[in-house]
């Protein structure tokens, strides 16, 4: 793909190149989404995620088809749903529709759903979906490192990305040097730790962007980006938005950058992946 000249590309294991900044649509309601994406997208976001479960998938697409940005210059991700991972040719053909798109840049598994036990079969259809080329890249979300074994053991390709919670509190060492050790990249979610604790008060964060002038929120995700994440934070608000992609003209130090990892206490704010089924 061709990518907005500000942000930084990453390859994928399948060689697919994916924008290393891009945006989020998790709790953004299906009557706005049309017009907060169609701000994104004039802000100069280029990568879009999304998911089945969260109802905003025709929304999404609406705004794609109205920007006027050729199709090869965006990366679109959606995902399969917990109680479609026996039905995941039928629910992505779903979200396809929804999306009114030929083909997904990449496509998730959303959860490992670990007491349905039903991961390595919507894999397995996922490596079809991806054979056909109508993902043209496919991969996991919330996977913790024995889901990855098991997956990594059962099936044929190996998941290009798992996108997880992710953020300073809450960093997941072992899931992130396994995936790296296998060549899946790591997406962040909730990058900025969704409000749930005060991130942004601590003196790691605060000096640093006094020191260079931006924001906190600007200084975690210019973190994450050096962190070698990929990440895609959300607002509702268009200035917002730009705040978050305003990230290119400045660099945190290596002690800056090691003062910030060293916030890691196990903090996760949302569900446990074996928690959720």
């Amino acid at each position: 793909m061709v990518a907005n000249a500000n942000t930084p590309l990453l390859t994928l294991n399948n060689g697919t190149t994916i924008p290393q900044l891009g945006f989020g649509v998790f709790k953004v309601d299906p009557a706005e989404t049309t017009r907060i994406v169609t701000d994104a997208l004039e802000v100069g976001y280029r990568h879009i995620d999304t998911a089945a479960i969260y109802g905003n998938e025709e929304g999404v697409g609406q705004a794609l088809a109205a920007s006027g940005v050729p199709r090869e210059e965006l990366f679109v991700t959606t995902k399969l749903w917990n109680d479609r991972q026996t039905d995941a040719e039928n629910a992505f053909e779903e979200s396809l529709g929804k999306l009114g798109l030929d083909y997904v840049d990449l496509y998730l598994i959303h959860w490992p759903t670990p007491q349905k036990d039903t991961f390595v079969e919507a894999w397995k259809s996922l490596e079809k979906i991806y054979a056909s080329g109508r993902a043209k890249a496919i991969g996991v979300s919330n996977f913790l490192v024995p889901h990855l074994e098991k997956l990594l053991a059962s099936t044929d390709i190996v998941p290009a990305v798992n996108q997880i919670e992710l953020h300073p509190a809450h960093q997941q060492p072992e899931v992130t040097a396994f995936a790296r050790e296998h060549g899946i990249e790591i997406e962040a979610w909730g990058p900025l730790g969704q409000g749930k604790y005060p991130l942004f008060e601590t003196p790691e964060v605060a000096q640093a962007a006094d020191v260079h002038g931006k924001t906190p929120a600007q200084v975690v995700i210019r973190w994450h980006l050096q962190s070698g994440n990929i990440v895609f934070p959300k607002s509702n608000r268009r200035e917002r938005m730009a705040e978050n992609f305003d990230v290119f003209d400045f660099e945190l130090s290596a002690d800056e950058v090691a003062a910030i990892s060293s916030l890691e206490r196990e903090g996760r704010v949302s569900a446990h992946p074996d928690e959720v089924n």
